[in-house]
């Protein structure tokens, strides 16, 4: 069923925000570089998420008390991000484009973290895991832009595909058939992050990570060695 924004709604997913701050020089550049030009929504949508997913590696090791962790354009200088700040940034990147978004947050259960990532946390719950939603023809589309391509190689996953259409949320299974991601909480969407809110449940949630030296970590390089 077709959704129509109202015109104040589709403002409000279109302007920049503090996090999703889709006016700075290096988003916009780097959202317009992604389309060319003439292209639909969904091809612009799609474009974007591809360029976002493998162009930002995902890093799980950033600090969650710095909010530059959660900001689209601090995340796009870094060149790596974990789940919040790459949808930050794939939100930023559709509304150059004139295309409504915004972020959801759910928790989730991975089974395939890596083993030191896993007794970081001393869970293999993600709480107020990050994705995004875009609104494109006529309704709100799901897309998870986690995982880059290299490290779901190294785990053993495909990469997850967005045609800019279809829901595209974490693979419930591996290549294996094994159990992969599953969704346990939805905490709904956001016009923008709620970056102190989430610092402080992340120092809540995984209080044994707050003390711990991260410098160095790399997933992908974890992934290979397990």
């Amino acid at each position: 069923m077709t959704d129509i924004l109202p015109d104040t709604i589709g403002r409000l997913y279109t302007e920049p925000a503090d996090y999703i701050d889709s006016d700075h020089p290096a988003v916009v550049a780097f959202a317009r570089a992604a389309v060319p030009a003439g292209a639909t929504a969904r091809e612009a949508a799609a474009r974007l998420y591809t360029a976002v997913r493998d162009g930002i590696r995902y890093n799980p090791y950033v600090s969650m008390q710095s909010p530059e962790s959660f900001r689209a354009s601090s995340v796009l200088a870094a060149g790596n991000g974990y789940c919040v700040g790459k949808a930050a940034l794939y939100a930023a990147a559709c509304r150059v484009h004139g295309i409504p978004a915004r972020v959801g947050f759910a928790d989730v259960r991975n089974h395939l973290t890596t083993e030191k990532l896993r007794a970081s946390m001393g869970t293999d719950m993600f709480t107020w895991h990050g994705f995004t939603e875009v609104h494109v023809d006529g309704a709100w589309r799901k897309a998870t832009p986690t995982f880059n391509d290299t490290l779901c190689a190294k785990l053993g996953v495909a990469p997850l595909d967005f045609d800019g259409h279809s829901d595209a949320l974490l693979h419930p299974f591996d290549g294996a058939g094994r159990t992969y991601m599953q969704y346990i909480n939805d905490h709904g969407s956001y016009h923008d992050v709620p970056a102190k809110f989430l610092m402080r449940e992340m120092a809540r949630e995984y209080a044994n990570m707050q003390s711990e030296d991260f410098s160095g970590r790399d997933m992908e390089r974890e992934a290979a060695e397990q």
